[in-house]
């Protein structure tokens, strides 16, 4: 094509044809054409022309006085200010350098004065995060240059109607510089049209087409004046899985100058639009399409002569989330097996990342192997195999063991008093140091410098060195300490307390532990801000989210307080890699506390307004009471009762002195663990695997290791992003369900009644909650449900903690809540414990407190009785 002036116009799949020359609609179609799709030919009359015309007539300021009278939620105003610009539009003449060139570029169209379509193309038009759709005219069968220049000019105009002025304004986007491109195009006789969507937009679900089919031009569908023929396309297999066709009693047809709606005739109304063929071949066009966009895609089809052009194609916004079933089933990996949230479970609340349920889960599985053969002396007895297995991506404990089995955990009989009794000694002495030093050896390399080999072979030692710590733990701590406080509790309850004596948690109480010295340091840091006047007032009314994001950035927030935010960072640091470490969940896929310190930023704002509990006070209030009742039991000893008395309470207060730090050092390798496997991520993004490095715990452990193999090989990996899609969708869904506390249901085990494995057994009556008394009294408020520390923000002082389970690093958050409710628990889990110290009533062990209550109902937490009440349904 010769063409006058290339700044006017330009063809169709001119290499200049980008958004800021041509607009988003004649963008979208020069893609097309430079990708070899069927598009109808014609050209681009450029925002240039546009700005030449609006110069050339003088209408600019004319523009912005219009515009400067509107309100946008005034209809009347939009009108008179569309009426004043539309008019001084048509009124106007397009300069000759302007007119010339269209009328040239038309006139080499094919067929010599074609029948063309005249369609606007905004600037601000079908881009990913807005749809413009619809905001500018388009104008059909036109024939002839006068025609084709004041359908031009018309399109122009129509960048002024009052609903595209309406639409700007409340899309933010500015009249400044704005301006319209215009296509023209070679108009199809079309037997049919319609739109294709690459996604479906009712329910979002990405592996279907969907497909709107009229006789005639697409005007009809597009305006809403006929009901189209609906059929929806499976992307894998292309099968039909749902074809309504309609009764399609108008169609848009080409009249003299114009279109209009015409009667269907009665032969075509009822008929199919596409035959099977032919939509499959539609549906695979568009799938192409959306290739080449790299996402959904809506697309305007037309079919002539038996075969399909695009005239348009832009990216689908506003696509709902997909909505995948929760699962209903539950159905055991072995039929015949037992399986329990219990134990070790409380840390895993939620569904797992699909790596820590390969990599995690296996290295517990063989690291409780291992620390089994080191407790007995027995390497070869035959140990259960997969203590934690996975349903619906929730762990379970498998409790049902074969004979041989049985036979080798019978073994361990003899060697747990023993093995109990040394539990708080082995703890300090071996277990912890053991886990330190290797931790401490891995962490001194520079990640940046070390191969994935060997980044990838480190983060299995440390998640192996993780998981045995916490097999070890089961038996030194968790363990002991359970049967401990239990046992001191039933001979203190049977043979000495009376009934004004201190509750058996009272002797267990008030130890300096690891979550209190948390608490400590944080109160310090808070009591130094509180004479840093500027840096407290910033704290005090600056939002967490703001304080976090300065904390992790280079600037300081104001000048005023430069050096003591200098050193108000040093000191937050300082406590965050001392105590940053404590997990929120067990699963590694979930960021530790140092690398969000969003409860401590709000524990410090709580005694910076005066309120709060002093930790020290409360620690030393605690032990006073705990000294004071051990003494005055000691007294009262006598006989062999008293005999029992003394050891039980002796061997309780050992594990109680340990318990808590013992679960706060769980975490130990899990901030180098998380920095090395995110950089997995990250070296995986630059390969074009995953989008983003936290998409690392979406991939499965023998996934990763394939595609490192690769990457040392310098190979081309595929992208995985769209499982790790599909996956975060079916763990979202299978978190909106309450995974059953037992498979099969069974009200004992082996004999024995399942609350003695299972306390609370999370029972539920109507608006009633029934779990287990963790700590005593009763609180009505208002209740706060977090499901993680990215919900931490939404804690509110005087709030209800609701929360699938807590440990030590949800510590801070004890500090605003009136009362405590858990999902999972029981009466010696952190939660309790932690709420017996602050004072609050506890309900632990509910099982659906998550799903049942919504944040912002008001409920009523008995510890006492272990109830909770939804007050507001």
């Amino acid at each position: 094509m010769t063409l006058k002036s290339i700044e006017f116009v330009l063809p169709l799949a001119d290499p200049g044809a980008v958004i800021e020359t041509v607009g988003g609609k004649g963008a979208s179609l020069a893609r097309l054409i430079s990708a070899n799709f069927s598009v109808p030919n014609g050209f681009h009359v450029t925002t240039a022309a546009y700005v030449r015309f609006v110069q050339e007539n003088d209408l600019q300021q004319s523009i912005e006085a219009s515009i400067a009278k509107v309100d946008a939620h005034a209809p009347s105003t939009l009108e008179a200010a569309s009426n004043t610009i539309q008019d001084l539009f048509m009124k106007a003449n397009i300069p000759e350098e302007v007119a010339s060139s269209i009328v040239s570029a038309y006139a080499e169209l094919e067929g010599g004065n074609p029948i063309v379509a005249v369609r606007s193309s905004a600037t601000a038009e079908d881009l990913p995060e807005a749809s413009f759709a619809g905001q500018q005219e388009t104008f059909l069968n036109i024939h002839g240059a006068v025609e084709v220049l004041n359908a031009v000019k018309r399109c122009w105009a129509s960048l002024w109607t009052a609903r595209a002025i309406g639409y700007r304004i409340r899309q933010g986007v500015s009249i400044q510089g704005l301006s319209l491109a215009v296509v023209v195009q070679k108009m199809v006789a079309a037997e049919a049209a319609g739109i294709l969507f690459t996604a479906n937009p009712l329910n979002g679900n990405r592996d279907q087409v969907v497909i709107n089919a009229a006789w005639g031009l697409g005007e009809a569908i597009v305006g809403g004046q006929v009901t189209p023929d609906l059929l929806i396309v499976e992307k894998h297999d292309w099968r039909i899985v749902q074809r309504q066709t309609a009764d399609k009693q108008v169609m848009t047809v080409r009249t003299n100058g114009s279109t209009e709606l015409q009667t269907v005739p009665d032969a075509l109304r009822k008929l199919e639009v596409l035959s099977d063929e032919q939509v499959v071949h539609l549906s695979q066009l568009g799938t192409q399409i959306e290739g080449l966009y790299q996402g959904a895609v809506d697309i305007e089809w037309v079919l002539a002569d038996g075969e399909f052009s695009v005239v348009q194609a832009r990216p689908v916004t506003g696509l709902p989330e997909v909505v995948i079933p929760s699962p209903e089933e539950w159905q055991p990996p072995k039929p015949k097996a037992r399986y329990m949230r219990a134990s070790i479970i409380d840390f895993m609340s939620n569904p797992l990342s699909p790596l820590f349920a390969t990599m995690g889960v296996s290295a517990y599985n063989k690291s409780i192997q291992e620390a089994l053969e080191e407790m007995t002396g027995k390497d070869k007895a035959k140990f259960p195999g997969e203590i934690i297995e996975t349903i619906h991506d929730y762990a379970y404990m498998n409790a049902s063991y074969t004979a041989g089995e049985w036979w080798a955990l019978a073994s361990l009989v003899p060697k747990f008093p023993k093995l109990l009794g040394n539990g708080a000694k082995h703890f300090r002495n071996k277990a912890l140091p053991t886990y330190q030093r290797k931790v401490n050896e891995l962490s001194v390399k520079s990640i940046d410098t070390m191969n994935l080999e060997e980044i990838w072979k480190d983060a299995h030692i440390l998640v192996e060195a993780a998981m045995y710590h916490m097999s070890i733990l089961q038996v030194d701590t968790l363990g002991a300490s359970a049967g401990s406080e239990g046992l001191f509790t039933n001979t203190y309850n049977k043979f000495y307390k009376k009934e004004h004596d201190p509750t058996a948690p009272s002797f267990l109480m008030g130890y300096n532990n690891t979550p209190i010295l948390a608490e400590k340091s944080v109160y310090d840091l808070a009591m130094w801000i509180k004479h840093q006047q500027d840096l407290a007032e910033f704290i005090h009314s600056t939002e967490t989210e703001q304080i976090v994001a300065a904390f992790w950035g280079e600037d300081t927030p104001s000048k005023d307080m430069s050096n003591d935010w200098e050193e108000f960072k040093k000191r937050l640091q300082t406590h965050l890699d001392e105590f940053g470490y404590m997990l929120f969940d067990l699963d590694f896929s979930q960021p530790v506390p140092a690398e969000n310190p969003t409860p401590q930023i709000e524990m410090i704002k709580i005694y910076l307004s005066g309120e709060g509990v002093n930790p020290y006070e409360r620690q030393a209030r605690l032990q006073e009471k705990r000294e004071a009742a051990t003494r005055n039991l000691r007294e009262r000893l006598h006989g062999i009762s008293g005999w029992v008395v003394t050891k039980t309470l002796g061997w309780a207060q050992s594990m109680a002195e340990v318990r808590e730090d013992s679960i706060a050092s769980i975490g130990l390798a899990y901030p180098r663990l998380r920095m090395l496997l995110l950089e997995i991520g990250n070296r995986l993004v630059k390969a074009g695997v995953i989008e983003k490095p936290e998409d690392v715990f979406w991939l499965e452990e023998s996934e990763i290791e394939a595609r490192l193999v690769a990457l040392e090989r310098d190979e081309t990996l595929e992208s995985l992003q769209s499982v790790c899609e599909e996956r975060k969708k079916i763990r979202k869904a299978e978190a909106r369900v309450i995974p059953p506390a037992q498979l099969p249901f069974s009200k004992t085990y082996m004999g024995i009644p399942i609350e003695v494995f299972m306390p609370g057994g999370g029972g539920e009556d109507g608006h009633e909650l029934k779990g287990v008394g963790a700590s005593s009294g009763k609180v009505t408020g208002v209740a706060c449900v977090l499901h993680g520390p990215e919900d931490f923000d939404q804690m509110q002082p005087g709030g209800i903690l609701v929360a699938p389970q807590t440990n030590p690093a949800w510590t801070p958050l004890f500090t605003m809540a009136s009362a405590v409710v858990t999902d999972i628990g029981g009466p010696l889990s952190h939660g309790s414990i932690v709420a017996r110290e602050y004072g609050i009533p506890a309900v632990l062990g509910t099982g659906v407190a998550t799903r049942r209550i919504h944040t912002g109902q008001r409920i009523t937490v008995d510890g006492t009785q272990g109830m909770v009440t939804i007050e507001d349904n």
